[in-house]
């Protein structure tokens, strides 16, 4: 089981909680949200995988910011389509491959954006309230690699509030998903009994559960999250 930790912010807070090892950080680049991040990420280790969460963005931007951060992972967290997702993907691929033809010696220039020579992950979010309809999302199969299931709220992401989290049993799919949407330390019980379900769950997602302010995480409460799950 993964563990990610989305909505990092500040530097020091993003060592502390990377020293706990998560398998995923994620990093919000969506200017509405309280969790917004601007700066620089510190040096992380190799095995945590930073995950850009952006809201119907320009391929453009979200392609810039793949380089400017060397983003392993991206989250898509509105209304993107089909056909968004594959213009992103054959733009992610055509700067990927112009990457490495012209750094096949060097891996890293200093002050040079770069992308990541592995495949970017996609992850692709729906929000969950009363009911789902899983059928929606027949049309991604083929083009993402996660999806991840998230509380519908007034915010896009971050409410602090779970779903109803028995509509997963209608999951009909086998593709992997991350588990979002007010998950902590006070629910992880019921975290472990869907983990020990059928269902193709990958991993873990936690933000508001586990902070002190916006964007600000207890890394004590994580750690203790991540040694009970």
């Amino acid at each position: 089981m993964k563990l990610k930790v989305c909505g990092m912010k500040y530097i020091k807070n993003i060592q502390e909680v990377a020293e706990l090892q998560p398998d995923y950080l994620g990093f919000i680049f969506y200017e509405k949200s309280k969790r917004n991040f601007e700066g620089i990420i510190p040096e992380l280790p190799k095995s945590i995988k930073k995950t850009g969460v952006f809201v119907n963005e320009h391929p453009e931007i979200v392609i810039s910011l793949v380089e400017e951060y060397a983003l392993d992972a991206i989250q898509l967290h509105g209304d993107e389509s089909v056909a968004y997702i594959t213009e992103l993907k054959k733009q992610l691929v055509e700067r990927r491959t112009l990457f490495l033809e012209e750094n096949k010696q060097i891996k890293k220039k200093k002050n040079r954006h770069v992308i990541s020579e592995e495949p970017i992950e996609i992850i692709k979010v729906f929000g969950i309230k009363d009911e789902f309809n899983f059928e929606i999302l027949q049309p991604y199969l083929e083009f993402v690699d996660y999806f991840l299931f998230d509380t519908k709220g007034n915010e896009r992401g971050g409410n602090g509030v779970a779903f109803d989290w028995s509509i997963l049993d209608q999951y009909p799919f086998k593709k992997p998903f991350f588990l979002s949407g007010g998950i902590g330390l006070e629910n992880i019980k019921e975290v472990q009994k869907i983990m020990n379900s059928n269902l193709p769950i990958y991993a873990v997602d936690i933000n508001s559960k586990v902070e002190i302010k916006p964007g600000l995480k207890n890394s004590n409460e994580v750690k203790i999250f991540k040694n009970t799950l």
